[in-house]
């Protein structure tokens, strides 16, 4: 498989091929069977990964900078406020002196409608790799760390699986549109079938669902909306309930106090959404749960469903750091 990864940006996997996504799952795999027998794989012994997060998170930020430990290279913990960007440091003064330092920048801003302009205004100036450790519109690295999921459940030949990703009430925070929206563009180009379940009032972004019609139909998969969560999980084969923001309701959305009391005035409508044994039922009888996590437990999904022998929550986990090495490693010039 002839392929060239070497200061390749991954913002979003629609600008890459199949072929480069099954690349880099095959890495994945094979970087997953030397971790499990301990074989050193130091493929970036001495590189320096920039990592600046808008917000904190576990399985992002732990597998990632786990990923350049075990690749033989260093991970830079930066926030807003151990950099000048509290002080007002440009985008392009940020990419131009990180480039210069070390060998890639890895970034994560998930507030809505800057997360992924600033992400790209970063590639645009940035001599080395930018890769998106999750924005407002895109989550690359949870989207392959669940599909190689999914093939290792499955096997690779993974035309006419059906996965209902679901919307779920939660209380925590407004989610982003992230998650699911890469899910769905994602996993139609493998065959796929999926459909996407949510109440009227919280839609995901219209380009990005065109996007993933487009996906599909190139494909020759399905991808079927619904606004009932029971239609939607009937006959799956994998569940994936997770709550994401009203931010797609919004023909312009200004994060101001009166579109934040609307959001929340519309998901206290929609408590019953919710993954319970009753609902997982209705999936095939040896249908998965996945979750990207953290699950608001007793919300968005129970307990019973979640740890459930029918649960691969943490097989999807432990992918985000194999897969996060494949691409580290394809993209910061491993050999």
């Amino acid at each position: 498989m002839k392929t060239n990864f070497r200061g390749k940006n991954l913002i979003s996997l629609e600008k890459w091929t199949k072929q480069e996504i099954e690349a880099v799952l095959s890495a994945s795999y094979d970087l997953k069977k030397r971790y499990a027998g301990r074989q050193i794989t130091e493929y970036l012994k001495h590189r320096t990964l920039f990592m600046m997060f808008f917000e904190q998170s576990t399985r992002t930020r732990n597998s990632m900078e786990a990923a350049m430990t075990q690749l033989g290279g260093h991970a830079h913990d930066l926030t807003p406020d151990k950099m000048q960007l509290s002080h007002g440091e440009s985008p392009k003064d940020t990419a131009k002196v990180l480039s210069r330092m070390g060998e890639g920048i890895a970034i994560r801003n998930c507030f809505y409608g800057i997360g992924n302009d600033y992400l790209n205004e970063i590639a645009g100036h940035a001599d080395v790799p930018v890769i998106s450790m999750q924005d407002d519109l895109y989550h690359p690295l949870q989207a392959i760390a669940d599909l190689m999921t999914i093939a290792e459940h499955y096997g690779k030949n993974l035309r006419g699986l059906k996965v209902a990703v679901t919307w779920a009430y939660a209380t925590g925070h407004a989610k982003p549109l992230s998650v699911p929206q890469s899910q769905m563009l994602l996993f139609p180009r493998f065959g796929i079938d999926v459909t996407v379940a949510h109440p009227v009032e919280f839609p995901l972004q219209k380009d990005i669902i065109e996007k993933a019609k487009k996906n599909a139909a190139e494909a020759e998969a399905d991808l079927t909306f619904v606004n009932d969560m029971d239609e939607g999980m009937r006959g799956a084969d994998i569940v994936i309930p997770k709550n994401w923001g009203g931010f797609g309701s919004f023909e312009n959305y200004e994060d101001s106090e009166q579109q934040k009391r609307r959001m929340k005035e519309q998901l206290e409508k929609h408590k019953d959404w919710i993954c319970n044994k009753k609902r997982f039922d209705l999936a095939k009888n040896d249908a998965k749960v996945m979750h990207a996590l953290p699950a608001d437990r007793g919300k968005e999904v129970t307990d019973e469903v979640l740890d459930s022998e029918r649960s691969i929550i943490y097989d999807e986990a432990e992918n985000r750091l194999h897969t996060a090495k494949a691409i580290l490693a394809l993209l910061m010039g491993g050999d």
